[in-house]
């Protein structure tokens, strides 16, 4: 019998609100331009036929209000606001109507990129490995429970950075939809307790540089504060 969510030895784990325990993280999956906007910003035509992903490691998370270094390799770290998926029930090949018996709860998450080797590796057509799992950048606030957060939706995302609003949008802008993203990504994976999800990230990314403030904010949840340090 696999184990429960709690019974999972982590890598990384992420504090809930109003509860002792802690989420213990498995795996991350990423969506990739699940916001029209964001898509045309990157200079790529909208694809509704079906959401597709990349991968960070447990070891590129970091929970709370931290600080973070600037990695090394990059000239061009961009910020990536995003709405978390934590899944609390393993499933495979999850129909969209059960998808969201399947979730623990959510956050407000960056999913930090280094932009320069994510061009590179777009036009040599190689894996983006090097330009999206980076120490330190996978960055993800407290957990709100499901039910406390209710229905997605109308919630409003954005983030400032040093108090300046760069990105800014509502759930209901995803090109895909939780449960449809929990339904097709369950079809090749069996989701696990503790897997996370990354569902993409409004138009307005940019870069930062050392010493400026990220505040991410989703209606709903805790905002996620996080400076950025050698």
């Amino acid at each position: 019998m696999a184990p429960s969510l709690f019974e999972l030895q982590p890598n990384a784990s992420v504090a809930i609100d109003g509860d002792t325990h802690v989420f213990p993280v498995n795996r991350v999956f990423c969506v990739g331009r699940n916001y029209a906007e964001h898509a045309a910003e990157m200079g790529n035509t909208v694809d509704r036929s079906a959401p597709f992903y990349f991968t960070k490691s447990s070891q590129s998370v970091i929970h709370g209000h931290p600080q973070i270094k600037y990695p090394t390799g990059t000239q061009n770290y961009h910020h990536e606001v995003e709405f978390v998926v934590f899944i609390g029930v393993a499933g495979h090949k999850i129909t969209a109507d059960a998808a969201m018996d399947h979730v623990f709860g959510y956050a407000c998450g960056l999913d930090m990129t280094r932009r320069d080797l994510q061009a590179i590796a777009k036009e040599k057509r190689r894996p983006w490995d090097l330009a999206k799992d980076v120490e330190q950048s996978a960055v993800i606030g407290t957990i709100t429970s499901k039910g406390n957060f209710g229905d997605i939706g109308p919630q409003k995302i954005e983030l400032f950075v040093n108090d300046k609003p760069v990105q800014s949008a509502h759930l209901s802008d995803m090109i895909h939809s939780v449960p449809d993203i929990i339904c097709d990504l369950s079809k090749y994976y069996t989701l696990q307790a503790g897997d996370v999800i990354m569902t993409g990230t409004p138009a307005g990314v940019g870069p930062v540089a050392i010493g400026d403030k990220m505040d991410a904010r989703i209606d709903g949840l805790s905002n996620l504060v996080v400076t950025v340090e050698t």
